[in-house]
């Protein structure tokens, strides 16, 4: 039997899937296009700067803290706003974050943080659920912006190109180091176990250098090399200028003196005869140091370079040769590690720093601009050391002290000596059983961690940082300072023109070494000092010096009639012997 064209279905109403027409499917499609349309719409509507400030509890907290940053405004205009950061960018992780976000709703109900104080005292417990999610997806949100593959290192300092090294190689993600960049940071919140557990590398995130990173690291190298050879020819021209003026003043002065006496007499004003255009050149910045302990550099609250330092032998002038000056004067003002700042007070020092050497003697020229006179709120009369306008300090080391090797003269200093924060007082000193075997006159001096049992780094549960009461019984000692665990100090104070020669070890010793020769002097607002050291020494203490070895260098500049740590220092360099590739290079004369 046919069927009437008349009672023919027409082609919407045929059945395709499971007896829809096509007409219920052509709506069921355009109603799913709507609604995804208007689902994402809503979701993109949620995914805005302006949304997540709607609320009060954002835009008169977090938000206003968030305005003065560089995610917020910066030279390019490229803005990363709350969902850049707080919300994953893929679906089912972004879905994920949205239906968590319904437990907001929840507090903003309850008026959990309706105002600032309520939100100060969520704070850190909110900043603490970012952070270990972050720490969890590999900084996810971070890397949608910034990522390791893209990175060019030549534009970044060397701080942080040599952090993302380390990164790289130990499996650390970018909240380790990156936290309070847009809010207030609470980090300093953490408890020491808090913050070794959020910020311990990773072994799963361990990549292998990006490619770019690692050319970029090439030409990091050229450039360093090529500005270093540039500053080389430079200070040569300099200091052959230098001799020629010289030359052309005393040629005049002779004819002078023979004109007024009928006769020449060449005078030498110096009895340490060096041809100083025969020796390296280079510019050492001091710095004004604050409280930075050796206990500070290994505690990560403190320094964020104290994993690599401790675990990976970074050394400090890595990352902060280029630096010094910046950190001097954060410093120095009080802005960071310094609790009794000293206003006016200049926080840094460029000293030009000569060195050569013959057969018998290492010879080191120092040369600075004197600073004005700051007279120092906290002491009678406004200086520290009347009787020395200024003295300086020259330190080597083997790398039989540890830290020497990446810190310099920076492990002998520890958060427990005298004038720094965790300094017993004098009462405490004179009553403990090492008053008998220490000189405790002026407070805690100077020690290394070799002449002690213990040292507290973290001073976790209260306990005082450093180790001055914690020294090593008498044939201890005896036996590393036979190992050659000590620090050959060397001191001129240009007041009472006294040469010391000591060292560190379980205290600061000024006396026992073989003496040092030093000529300084004040012309035209610079100061010169001239060493000259014998390389070869037998007295305790003493490091004798081998023209095929390298040691660890520092210095250190008490301007102003200052003392005790209110000094300048320079980081911990390489001391070497016709040797190109060390920081201090002594060429024969």
């Amino acid at each position: 039997m046919t069927r009437s064209p008349l009672n023919k279905k027409s082609f919407f109403s045929r059945k395709v899937l499971l007896g829809s027409t096509i007409a219920g499917a052509f709506a069921f499609f355009v109603f799913g296009i709507i609604f995804w349309g208007g689902f994402n719409t809503a979701m993109e509507a949620t995914n805005t700067l302006g949304f997540c400030i709607s609320c009060h509890e954002m835009e008169e907290n977090v938000y206003q803290e968030y305005k003065p940053t560089i995610h917020f405004a910066n030279r390019t205009g490229v803005q990363a706003g709350c969902p850049d950061c707080h919300v994953p960018d893929p679906w089912i992780h972004k879905i994920v974050r949205k239906i968590q976000a319904t437990n907001e709703l929840y507090h903003k109900a309850m008026g959990t943080i309706d105002t600032p104080e309520k939100f100060n005292t969520e704070r850190l417990a909110m900043a603490k659920r970012v952070w270990k999610t972050m720490k969890e997806t590999d900084s996810r949100e971070c890397r949608n912006c910034h990522h390791f593959d893209n990175m060019k290192p030549e534009f970044q300092a060397p701080r942080a190109r040599n952090q993302h090294l380390n990164a790289f190689k130990t499996g650390q993600t970018c909240i380790d180091c990156h936290k309070g960049i847009a809010h207030n940071n609470v980090r300093h919140l953490l408890s020491d176990e808090e913050l070794e557990e959020l910020e311990k590398p990773n072994p799963a995130y361990i990549r292998d250098v990006p490619k770019m990173f690692a050319e970029g690291m090439k030409r990091v190298a050229l450039k360093e090399a090529a500005e270093a050879e540039a500053e080389k020819l430079a200070r040569k021209e300099e200091k052959a200028s230098e001799a020629k003026r010289t030359a052309v003043a005393i040629d005049e002065a002779l004819a002078l003196y023979k004109t007024k006496n009928g006769k020449s007499k060449k005078q030498s004003t110096s009895t340490i005869n060096v041809d100083w255009a025969k020796a390296s050149s280079r510019l050492i910045t001091l710095f004004y140091p604050g409280e930075t302990s050796i206990e500070w550099v290994l505690n990560g609250r403190d320094h964020g370079g104290a994993r690599p330092f401790d675990k990976g032998n970074d050394r400090c002038v890595t990352c902060h040769d280029k630096e010094t000056a910046d950190m001097g004067q954060k410093m120095v003002t009080g802005e960071k590690a310094e609790s009794r700042p000293i206003p006016g007070k200049r926080g840094s020092i460029p000293v030009t720093v000569e060195a050569t050497h013959d057969d018998d003697y290492l010879y080191m020229r120092f040369s600075w601009a004197e600073g004005g006179h700051v007279p120092v709120p906290f002491v009678d009369g406004g200086k520290m050391d009347p009787a020395n306008p200024m003295k300086l300090a020259i330190m080597l080391s083997t790398n039989d002290v540890e830290y020497a090797d990446r810190a310099g003269c920076w492990s002998s200093c520890h958060h427990d000596a005298n004038n720094m924060p965790h300094s017993p007082n004098a009462d405490t000193l004179s009553a403990s059983p090492f008053a008998a075997r220490l000189d405790f006159s002026g407070g805690v001096s100077k020690y290394l961690k070799e002449s002690r049992t213990k040292i507290e780094v973290k001073g976790r549960r209260g306990k005082m940082r450093g180790g001055w009461d914690k020294l090593k019984d008498a044939q201890a000692l005896k036996a590393e300072m036979e190992m050659g665990k000590y620090i050959d100090l060397i001191r001129y104070k240009s007041g009472e023109k006294i040469s010391e020669d000591g060292h560190i070890f379980a205290q600061r010793v000024m006396t026992g070494g073989q003496g040092t020769e030093f000529e300084a002097n004040l012309k035209a607002g610079t100061w010169s000092l001239v060493m000259k050291r014998k390389l070869a020494s037998d007295q305790p203490g003493d490091i004798s010096l081998s023209l095929n070895q390298v040691y660890n260098f520092g210095f250190a500049i008490h301007d102003d009639y200052s003392s005790s740590r209110f000094h300048h220092v320079s980081l911990g360099y390489k001391l070497g012997f016709d040797n190109d590739a060390v920081e201090v290079n002594a060429t024969k004369q």
